[in-house]
């Protein structure tokens, strides 16, 4: 992942409704969910919303596809992953890391 690209993910992803909306997304998994359903799960404006999810789109984060008179919204995966691969990439001097891992393997 380019530096411009994680910098883009990390602001879009740096405001609370984006946020969660994004791991909302990330929960619903693959088959996503209407910008309806998103309003409602998290109590937010319909407009708001718009808004929050058209800065995660344009991030990379979240992918809308149309499903007759509804745009439904999935997180991309694909753009999670590299995002934490940038993020980790450097850990333990370059070697293979988890990027779940709670210490830097270096540490141990």
């Amino acid at each position: 992942m380019e530096t411009n690209n994680a910098i883009a993910a990390l602001a879009a992803l740096a405001q609370e409704s984006r946020l969660a909306a994004f791991r909302l997304l990330v929960q619903a998994g693959p088959e996503g969910l209407s910008a309806s359903r998103i309003a409602e799960a998290l109590q937010i404006p319909s407009s708001s919303l718009s808004f929050h999810l058209k800065e995660l789109t344009h991030a990379g984060l979240v992918a809308p596809r149309q499903d007759g008179r509804f745009i439904i919204y999935a997180a991309r995966f694909d753009t999670m992953s590299a995002l934490l691969g940038f993020l980790t990439e450097n850990c333990c001097g370059g070697n293979p890391c988890s990027p779940v891992a709670t210490t830097c393997c270096a540490a141990e």
